[in-house]
């Protein structure tokens, strides 16, 4: 079976770290800044970055139109920490013009473990990715406030003050984390997307 083909939405964030870690693996991954290099992918991974700057590039390079139509056809879209705010159906702490893409039934809180000086590290567990907890890099990171119906919550932060709350999501093909698994160098959880990916395909 041939490798999926998945796109990194290459506007502005960690693309190039989400390129090495799907190469990584087993998918082939592509930079998307154009209609046409997203028409060719299979899934897409929507990096970290700044969200409200992310969701103007989007309009800028004519995206939001494709992005959505292949999210409501069942593409697999990943999204980590501004990825989940993009897919989120509510975010709290947002900007009034921000516009995300409405993906999963969840409220998400934008810089809910507060300000860069603020970033940690911590072990969480994820169900379904085997070979114990990842190691979990949260960078202004948002949180997930409540999910709705047919939201699965993958993963809970089990230390500290935050403790309890949820930084890992799916619904159908879509999946979000608050974290950034492509500053690790643990493959798990973009091999967990590619599996996905290949499953949806």
């Amino acid at each position: 079976m041939t490798a999926p083909v998945i796109g990194v939405l290459a506007l502005q964030g960690d693309v190039r770290e989400h390129v090495t870690a799907l190469t990584a693996a087993g998918a082939r991954a592509h930079t998307v800044r154009r209609p046409a290099e997203l028409d060719a992918v299979d899934g897409l991974v929507i990096p970290g970055g700044e969200s409200t700057t992310i969701s103007k590039l989007v309009d800028i390079f004519e995206l939001r139109g494709p992005i959505d139509k292949r999210i409501a056809d069942g593409m697999p879209v990943y999204g980590s920490c501004a990825g989940m705010i993009m897919l989120a159906t509510e975010v709290l702490d947002g900007r009034p013009d921000q516009r995300g893409f409405d993906g999963i039934a969840m409220t998400v809180r934008r810089n809910a473990f507060g300000r860069q000086i603020d970033s940690f590290e911590a072990p969480v567990e994820i169900t379904g990715i085997p070979g114990g907890p990842l190691h979990a890099v949260f960078i202004r990171a948002p949180w997930v406030e409540r999910v709705g119906e047919g939201v699965e919550v993958l993963g809970t932060v089990t230390t500290g003050p935050a403790s309890g709350r949820i930084v890992a999501v799916r619904q159908h093909n879509l999946l979000a984390t608050s974290f950034h698994p492509e500053l690790t160098g643990d493959p798990r959880l973009h091999a967990y997307f590619v599996d996905l990916t290949r499953a949806a395909r």
